[in-house]
């Protein structure tokens, strides 16, 4: 319970903070959509499909970066922006890290729905079949941004935040598909420990 409660507090904390005085109200909305949806998700799966603490606290990372680029918007993040200027890169690479966590977080969230319902068995294809799932969705995000460029010329520059860099949707999708596969690599054994303590919480 504390966990849940420590879990909810930090989301409900960083929310409210990204929601006051963003750069941009719109692009507020964009940029934290997933994040607010997820929770909706979660709330809602509760008690039928309660993920492992892995999955809802890398969620909960998830959607703090979500939140703070939704603040700030990925090309002005100030953090980024220090780290460009220290550095001498050419931009702020805060949209980098979000596409590498989009990657990351939910190669474990579908791992886990794959096993449990028994859709896969452990193995290579469960890994193959994974990556590819994380590519879908990445995918997905950069039409989803195409498709609000398209609609709205005043938020697209900080929903999508290219900043002049003409493979900015390949390189996205790339950086998510490395996310994904670092995830596999770093987090599948810890993960099935986490689901063999939840299949056996639940049968007892």
């Amino acid at each position: 319970m504390a966990a849940i409660v420590a879990w909810l507090a930090i989301f409900a904390l960083v929310t409210i903070w990204s929601y006051v005085a963003p750069h941009d109200r719109l692009t507020w909305w964009l940029e934290s959509a997933p994040a607010l949806i997820a929770l909706a998700i979660m709330i809602a799966t509760w008690n039928g499909f309660p993920l492992t603490p892995l999955a809802y606290w890398l969620i909960l990372a998830h959607s703090i970066v979500l939140l703070v680029g939704g603040h700030y918007t990925y090309a002005e993040v100030p953090l980024f922006d220090w780290i460009r200027d220290t550095f001498g890169q050419q931009r702020n690479n805060y949209d980098k890290l979000g596409h590498f966590v989009q990657g990351f977080v939910p190669a474990v969230v579908t791992r886990e729905i794959l096993l449990r319902k028994r859709v896969l068995a452990r193995g290579g294809w469960l890994n193959f079949i994974v990556v590819c799932i994380v590519l879908a969705i990445s995918a997905t995000y950069e039409l989803i941004e195409w498709a609000v460029a398209l609609q709205s010329k005043e938020a697209s520059a900080a929903f999508l935040g290219t900043q002049g860099y003409e493979w900015d949707t390949q390189s996205d999708m790339f950086t998510a598909l490395i996310g994904g596969i670092v995830s596999l690599v770093v987090c599948s054994r810890v993960h099935d420990r986490q689901l063999q303590r939840l299949e056996v919480a639940r049968r007892a």
